[in-house]
């Protein structure tokens, strides 16, 4: 058989002047950051593909849909992250350790059929982090130093799987009914006094809920033990372009590490509390009990896509610090150390301002 072409490793050059082109954020377009020029981006006019799961979770249909990669992996963290750019020199988005380039190596992956594009320029990301950080008291030099550069900040596509299904659901439970009565009861002084006291009825109830579950969203990379934020960790869906790889022109990619399968069985769980609530809403009442539920899901689809991000990542005193930043609407959270020496001065400093004041009230 001759060797397919990978789509992912197509790498356009600008028709002018020769450079690569890259992915403009917020359009769909590519253009050359050198002289200009742009080309648009052409997705697939009908729309998203959904793949049928369960064709997937046999070995057979695990390889419809799906392709080589080039990759590179961490020896530092683990991350395994794919480069859509001609990097000379990379370093890891999670832990900043360089990556040696000549290791780069093929993997199977299953083709993503959406992706997020990042809709924030990188430079923007960047001011969004540095304000963050001119807002940080007691923070190190070098965590200033890192706002000033650039090189600090990485945009990074996450995958996730997301699933579709129509659920349907039998159960038995009991609905319960508020009431009052009032009691005589002693206060904290020793007095009687009336209280009212909320009480509850309980009735049997039972019935069947259906409905289609849309995009369950299921991360499906470890990230890091699971460190992406969930204050970040929110996008807007609606948002989704059918994939082109042109989208990831000049960001790296996470490769997902959690399979389909596992995915699958994470999202049941998420579809068995999805139907609980329904039950829940079609008892009624003030309060609800489920005591048994026979969940069912049918016509079962799946995505693999990829979502935004902005990453800083670098080491203080030893530890690594990571700030995130959702590359489609600049929510920013993260973890940050403090200076010692600056806490320290500033004890010092107070402590003699405290001494002098009481020396001339003194005086």
């Amino acid at each position: 058989m001759e060797p397919s072409i990978q789509e992912t490793e197509l790498k356009k050059s600008c028709v002018n002047c020769g450079a690569e082109l890259k992915y403009k954020p917020g359009t769909t377009a590519i253009s050359c950051e050198y002289c200009g020029h742009q080309e648009s981006i052409q997705v697939n006019e009908n729309g998203f593909e959904e793949l049928e799961l369960y064709p997937y979770l046999r070995d057979m249909g695990a390889q419809k849909h799906s392709e080589e990669i080039s990759m590179l992996h961490c020896k530092n963290c683990g991350a395994n992250q794919h480069v859509e750019e001609n990097y000379k020199s990379l370093h890891c988005v999670y832990c900043s350790m360089p990556l040696i380039l000549e290791d780069a190596y093929k993997e199977e992956w299953i083709l993503p059929g959406a992706v997020l594009p990042f809709q924030i320029e990188k430079e923007k990301s960047f001011l969004i982090f540095k304000k963050w950080v001119d807002r940080l008291w007691w923070a190190p030099n070098k965590l200033k130093k890192a706002s000033l550069d650039p090189q600090f900040t990485k945009g990074l596509y996450l995958p996730y799987w997301t699933f579709d299904a129509q659920l349907a659901a039998r159960y038995t439970g009991q609905r319960g009914e508020y009431y009052y009565e009032t009691r005589r009861v002693r206060d904290a002084n020793g007095k009687m006094v009336s209280k009212r006291v909320r009480k509850t009825r309980w009735y049997p109830a039972s019935g069947r809920v259906s409905g289609f579950v849309d995009d369950t969203l299921i991360k499906a990379s470890q990230q890091r033990s699971g460190r992406i934020p969930g204050k970040i960790a929110r996008w807007n869906l609606k948002k989704l372009q059918p994939f082109s790889s042109s989208f990831l022109a000049g960001f790296v990619t996470e490769k997902y590490t959690i399979p389909l399968k596992e995915g699958h069985l994470h999202s049941k769980e998420v579809a068995r509390d999805i139907a609980k609530r329904w039950c829940r809403r079609d008892i009624g009442g003030d309060t609800q009990r489920v005591t048994s539920m026979d969940m069912e899901l049918s016509d079962e689809t799946f995505k693999h896509i990829l979502l935004p991000v902005y990453i800083s990542a670098y080491r203080y005193n030893g530890k690594e610090y990571h700030f995130f930043i959702n590359g489609e609407n600049g929510q920013i959270s993260g973890s940050r150390p403090y200076s010692f020496w600056k806490i320290f001065l500033a004890v010092v400093f107070a402590l003699i301002l405290i001494g002098i004041l009481i020396y001339f009230g003194q005086g």
